[in-house]
C-alpha cells in the first residue's frame, strides 16, 4: 500500500514536470507577447543553424518593427527571408521584419527566421541559449530559444550551410 502511494506520487510527480516542460515560454516587451522560441538541432558538425519564433504578436495600436537579434551563440546572427524566385529558393539577409498593430507574424522554417552562421559548437536537443531581439520601439529583451530535434515543426528540411546568402529589403 505505502509503495503504490510512493508510485502514485512519484508518477503525479512526473507528469506534472513534463506539462510545465511542454509548455510554451512566452516573454513581453511593451505590447509585443514573443512565444515558444525554438531552433533546430544541429546536423552533424554543420557550422549554421536557425531560430525561429511560434508567434511574435504586436498586442499595441501603432506598428512595431523587428530592427535586429545578436547572441553569442554563433560569429555572426541575422534576421532572413527564404523565398522563392523563379522556382530557386533564395535566402537572405532582411533589415526589419514590420509587425502591425493587432497582427502577428511568425518565424518558421520556410519564411523568415533567425540565421545563426559560424554556430561556436553544434546546438544540441535540449539545449538553451538567448538571443537578443531589438525592436524599433520597444527596445531589446533577451529570448531564451530551446534546441528540438531536426525534423522538427513546420516545414521543410533545409542546408543552411549549403544555401546562397544574400540581403534583400521586406
Amino acid at each position: 500500500m505505502k509503495r503504490n502511494i510512493i508510485l502514485g506520487l512519484l508518477l503525479s510527480l512526473s507528469i506534472g514536470l513534463l506539462g510545465n516542460s511542454l509548455q510554451a515560454k512566452t516573454y513581453q516587451i511593451g505590447n509585443l507577447v514573443i512565444t515558444n522560441p525554438w531552433a533546430r538541432a544541429s546536423a552533424g558538425m554543420m557550422k549554421n543553424g536557425a531560430a525561429y519564433i511560434a508567434k511574435l504578436m504586436n498586442n499595441g495600436q501603432t506598428q512595431d518593427r523587428l530592427i535586429a537579434v545578436s547572441s553569442a551563440i554563433a560569429k555572426k546572427v541575422e534576421l532572413h527571408l527564404r523565398s522563392v524566385e523563379n522556382g530557386i529558393a533564395i535566402m537572405r539577409h532582411v533589415d526589419g521584419l514590420n509587425l502591425k498593430p493587432g497582427k502577428s507574424a511568425v518565424l518558421r522554417p520556410g519564411g523568415y527566421h533567425i540565421m545563426m552562421m559560424g554556430l561556436h559548437a553544434p546546438l544540441k536537443i535540449g539545449q538553451s541559449f538567448p538571443i537578443t531581439l531589438t525592436f524599433e520601439k520597444a527596445g531589446k529583451i533577451e529570448v531564451v530559444f530551446t534546441v528540438r530535434k531536426s525534423g522538427s515543426s513546420y516545414g521543410s528540411k533545409m542546408d543552411h550551410g549549403k544555401m546562397k546568402h544574400g540581403k534583400i529589403k521586406p
